[in-house]
């Protein structure tokens, strides 16, 4: 029997795809990328995962798992659900993608490989993956500045009106949202990203000692690729070759790569937020400059009780 499937969430902007990719490279897993996404694509996709998001950073907990708990037990399956995907999403890119995926999960089935789910919105529903659908989870943090800066580069925010509309989340909370849940309508960006971070790994904090679980910095795999993602491979049992180091070799010493460099999509043109190589330095520093001093300190302030919990 295969290994139990793998989870890699954090908030967005964490190295989530790029850590993903570097556990692909084992050749054990099947990669699914990103199914509680609420836009489509990667979201939406029925013969992927049978279930769709109703909000951004869907949560799933006891209360509502029925409706949840079968989409993901033949998703972590690898069993690909091509008629619910032709009856939803019939464009060009979509019969492209299906055909991907599809071939993926019946390969995959076939050489016995484990689903590796690389999703940053099943952030706030790992308890419930791993305590019920015996999921290995790996949550990535970084820095608080670094996260809002690359959001803002890309013109991204959060609408705490989400969360509001969550009754499940914000019950189990602890301690309640409420300086984000006051943020709603509010046109500071930064501040509601900050509050997101804090939020986020509050949670996070409180599943650290959850068997199946565990909790790496973003900045310590970017340091020392080969030592962090060798020492992962070993907690999730993936195998260690030469072509595991390889890829991870090469992906983290491309030139000048930062947090630019690019990636092919089935569209066609560019993907701005798939993995790409990257220059493992500039990576560190790439977001400096993106926040004015002010908001970069505000963003301090906002997060810096939660941070010191990771970043003693």
């Amino acid at each position: 029997m295969p290994g139990p499937p793998l989870l890699v969430t954090g908030l967005p902007r964490t190295g989530t795809s790029w850590t993903g990719k570097m556990l692909e490279a084992s050749g054990a897993v099947t990669y699914v990328n990103e199914p509680l996404n609420p836009e489509h694509p990667p979201g939406h996709s029925p013969g992927v995962l049978a279930r769709s998001p109703d909000h951004q950073f869907q949560y799933i907990c006891a209360d509502n798992e029925a409706e949840w708990l079968p989409a993901f037990q033949k998703t972590v399956a690898l069993r690909y659900g091509v008629a619910a995907e032709l009856r939803r999403n019939r464009a060009p890119y979509d019969l492209a993608r299906m055909m991907k995926y599809a071939t993926a999960f019946s390969a995959g089935r076939l050489r016995r490989r484990r689903a590796m789910i690389d999703d940053p919105f099943a952030l706030f529903s790992t308890k419930w993956l791993v305590e019920r659908l015996g999921v290995q989870a790996l949550v990535l943090v970084r820095d608080p500045v670094a996260v809002v800066g690359s959001y803002r580069r890309f013109g991204w925010t959060y609408r705490p009106e989400e969360l509001a509309a969550q009754t499940l989340l914000v019950r189990d909370l602890d301690p309640p949202p409420t300086e984000l849940l006051d943020l709603a309508g509010s046109d500071d960006h930064v501040a509601k990203l900050a509050h997101l971070w804090r939020m986020a790994y509050t949670a996070v904090d409180k599943i650290r000692d959850v068997d199946g679980v565990l909790i790496r910095r973003y900045e310590d795999l970017v340091r020392e690729p080969l030592k962090g993602f060798r020492e992962l491979y070993d907690a999730f049992g993936l195998p260690w070759n030469d072509r595991a180091r390889q890829r991870i070799e090469a992906a983290t010493t491309a030139t000048g790569g930062g947090e630019s460099g690019f990636s092919w999509s089935l569209k066609g043109g560019l993907s701005r937020t798939a993995y790409r190589p990257m220059d493992s330095e500039q990576a560190l520093t790439a977001h400096v400059g993106r926040l004015s001093e002010q908001d970069a300190q505000r963003v301090r302030d906002i997060t810096a009780d939660v941070a010191a919990r990771f970043y003693p």
